[in-house]
């Protein structure tokens, strides 16, 4: 009996996906080093902190995100579909998500965050990936009934519209267009037919269109198309010219002047001269500036190959995955990591209206770290049960030949 359990979990331990974890481990051992260059000097400018203050809650953040990977590696996905779970999931991150406007904490002229002691909680991270495993269960679970109007295309859309109308007025919308840019790839890749999506989106554009008309209503339209953020598109058209260079477009020109200073070498790690107060949010949102600077293309080739690794993969194993479900976690969790990938670096290099979009597992965060490590843990657990379904599929066939 213990030999067999022995082989059992061996079969399981080599069942994992090895080439994504090795990424992950040294994509946040990579940000971990670049946390520290790009905040010693905001933490003690800005905050009155020692250099090392940004790395240490970091670095917390990055044990309790691998703790939290090992236990969702290990629990098995299809348990998520429950569908007392499932509600009470979706209904815990829009009840979370409504409370900020009550009790949450405002930083940025955004309400997004719970301030628990000396550490901030922003659900809308969360939201990621209580979308993708709620519309990954609804459509994979349900692949007979998917053009069903009542079943399958109505009841994951209010959820959705739910969720992301909050998000807005947190106001969010970077993150919004993450959820709705995962939550489309889900809805693309579940086997919908063109006429159920034609459905789909006339009854999201009217919704959407219904939300507008009440944040005219309300006043919040006033907040969400504030000074402040037209003069993200402003600056992204001319950051240098004399107006934008001081005020809409001066986070872009000091990215943009950091990239381009750092060449194909980069000045050294530790050297930058950007984060000296030019750039304001080095540590989170421009942190790819700093790696450009301080490492050169060779840094950023770095970073980006190995999400690239990550998400190229994930998608090339949801195509092999025999389960609906598993396939579309798999989607979902791949679609999230680059789209955010695309719209941070977008608006590092002035391509894309900057959105305060982080670099996943490089960026300064621990909400988004842990939400991360999370979706990697369910993404490994997919992958692991797949690699077991097909060994024994592979015995058997060998058996019966």
């Amino acid at each position: 009996m213990q030999y067999r359990g022995d082989a059992q979990l061996k079969r399981i331990i080599r069942a994992y996906d090895y080439p994504i974890f090795i990424a992950v481990v040294l994509l946040c051992l990579f940000g971990l080093v670049m946390v520290y260059s790009s905040s010693m000097i905001t933490a003690v400018a800005r905050y009155g902190q020692s250099m090392d203050f940004f790395l240490q809650k970091q670095r917390t953040s990055m044990i309790i995100g691998f703790i939290a990977m090992l236990m969702t590696m290990i629990f098995p996905y299809k348990a998520y579909a429950n569908k007392k779970f499932l509600m009470t999931m979706m209904l815990g991150i829009a009840g979370l998500l409504g409370l900020l406007g009550i009790v949450g904490h405002t930083a940025g002229n955004a309400t997004s965050w719970f301030q628990l002691g000396s550490r901030n909680l922003q659900p809308a991270e969360f939201a990621k990936l209580a979308m993708i495993i709620y519309l990954s269960a609804i459509y994979g679970k349900r692949q007979d009934r998917i053009n069903n109007i009542d079943k399958a295309v109505i009841p994951p859309i209010v959820f959705l519209v739910i969720i992301t109308a909050l998000i807005v007025f947190q106001p969010d919308v970077g993150t919004a267009v993450v959820v709705l840019g995962i939550s489309g790839a889900i809805i693309l890749s579940s086997g919908m037919s063109l006429k159920s999506l034609s459905k789909l989106i006339g009854i999201l554009l009217v919704a959407f269109a219904v939300i507008a008309l009440g944040a005219v209503v309300t006043g919040q339209a006033s907040e969400l198309v504030s000074k402040e953020r037209v003069s993200r598109f402003t600056g992204l058209a001319e950051p240098f010219s004399e107006e934008n260079a001081k005020d809409a477009g001066y986070q872009l020109a000091n990215s943009l002047l950091a990239i381009g200073s750092g060449g194909v070498t980069g000045v050294g790690l530790g050297d930058s001269v950007q984060k000296y107060g030019y750039l304001a949010e080095s540590h989170t949102d421009f942190i790819m500036a700093i790696i450009a600077e301080e490492l050169g293309i060779f840094g950023v080739i770095f970073v980006l190959g190995l999400l690239g690794f990550i998400v190229l993969r994930g998608f090339m194993l949801s195509a092999k995955c025999p389960d609906p479900y598993g396939s579309l976690l798999l989607i979902g969790i791949s679609s999230m990591i680059g789209i955010q990938v695309v719209i941070n670096i977008g608006g590092v290099t002035g391509l894309l209206p900057i959105t305060g979009i982080t670099l996943p597992f490089i960026s300064y965060g621990g909400s988004s770290l842990l939400l991360l490590m999370l979706s990697m843990g369910v993404m490994q657990n997919v992958i692991m049960r797949m690699n077991l379904l097909e060994e024994k599929q592979k015995k058997e066939s060998k058996i019966s030949a």
